[in-house]
């Protein structure tokens, strides 16, 4: 049996490089040779323990590579091109994907329906941090790579630069709005990227590392906040002459950048939420006028399919963000679990890693 190396959770607070047996093709699979993949902040809330998998999975879900094999259903490639797949791959045949939902991909069973059902790599299957992935339904989630285009620079869409995009759009962003981004790590970068393309006219980004507001300017924002130095929701109050922004991002996933994007959200506006919470968050009284703002409050997991991935590669291709610059370090699959020690404790000014087996 031949074998590879992959990334395995053990247990929490554990994950190891382990040899594992490469996957066997179905039908409607495709047998993808990994080129270059990365870490995703869920991988750390997995490695933390905070979001439950199963020990012994493989982890990761943003693969860039090359097809090895493909199952005798999948029509429309060639072994040997260089493909990606969304970190989301929905089969489009259940309920919620036929409801315009593919990241909720599941279905009713005995058990009741799963959320998130969609996002399979790293969470209900082996995901991609490994020297081969298997991707399932793989004609509905392959996607061509254009020529010219490095590893590097498609390595955010199958995951950050969707998520980034998804919460743009889910914010309803129209041309001249005024929106606020909380936290520029590489997803809120994207959504900062995603606003400025979706009609923006000043998008206002706080993060407390100086370093990430420099990168955020050359994303699109206008203008950038450090919470270390200034309260941030009196100074987007009065840049916005005490109306409050339009729409507001909140891409980290604590209950202070919540309550924050709230607080400055003019009413009527919408609260669009991409942040990964590990706890309960509560909704202040003043600062949701009651329930009677007429705010909107909306969630966001990226959606995936071939269709989005050839949107975002268009993107890429046009040169109107360079989002290849979101890859600050290198490291060989064989190196990962030091890789995972830098993202997690965010050293050196680590925005995302390539991983290279």
């Amino acid at each position: 049996m031949a074998m590879m190396k992959a990334a395995v959770f053990v247990e929490p607070g554990r994950i190891e490089l382990q040899e594992k047996p490469i996957p066997e093709v179905g039908p409607n699979d495709a047998l993808l040779r990994i080129t270059t993949t990365t870490i995703c902040g869920t991988d750390v809330h997995i490695l933390k323990g905070e979001y439950p998998v199963a020990r012994g999975l493989t982890i990761g879900h943003e693969p860039v590579g090359i097809i090895e094999k493909l199952g005798s259903n999948v029509k429309g490639y060639q072994e040997g091109q260089r493909v990606i797949a969304g970190a989301i791959c929905p089969s489009f045949t259940s309920y919620a994907c036929q409801d315009g939902v593919p990241s909720q991909d599941g279905g009713c069973s005995c058990h009741g329906y799963k959320p998130m059902g969609g996002w399979r790599f790293g969470n209900s299957i082996d995901g991609v941090q490994a020297e081969y992935a298997l991707v399932p339904d793989a004609q509905a989630n392959l996607a061509p790579i254009p020529d010219g285009l490095s590893d590097e620079q498609v390595l955010m869409c199958p995951d950050i630069m969707s998520t980034g995009f998804a919460g743009a759009e889910a914010a309803h962003i129209r041309i001249g709005d005024i929106v606020a981004v909380f936290a520029q790590g590489p997803i809120g970068l994207c959504a900062t990227a995603g606003a400025r393309l979706r009609g923006a006219s000043t998008i206002i980004v706080v993060d407390g590392v100086d370093q990430r507001l420099e990168v955020a300017r050359r994303m699109g924002a206008d203008v950038t906040l450090n919470f270390r130095n200034v309260d941030v929701v009196d100074e987007i109050l009065k840049l916005t002459g005490g109306r409050g922004v339009d729409a507001s991002i909140e891409a980290l996933g604590t209950q202070t950048t919540f309550e924050q994007a709230l607080r400055v959200l003019k009413p009527g506006g919408t609260l669009s939420s991409l942040g990964v919470y590990s706890q309960d968050l509560s909704i202040p009284l003043g600062a949701f006028h009651a329930g009677l703002g007429d705010h909107k409050i909306i969630t966001s997991l990226c959606p995936g399919g071939k269709e989005r991935m050839r949107r975002l590669l268009n993107v890429v291709a046009s040169g109107r963000a360079d989002f290849g610059a979101l890859v600050t370090h290198h490291y060989r699959l064989d190196d990962i679990v030091e890789a995972y020690d830098l993202f997690s404790h965010q050293r050196d000014g680590v925005l995302k890693v390539a991983i290279k087996p």
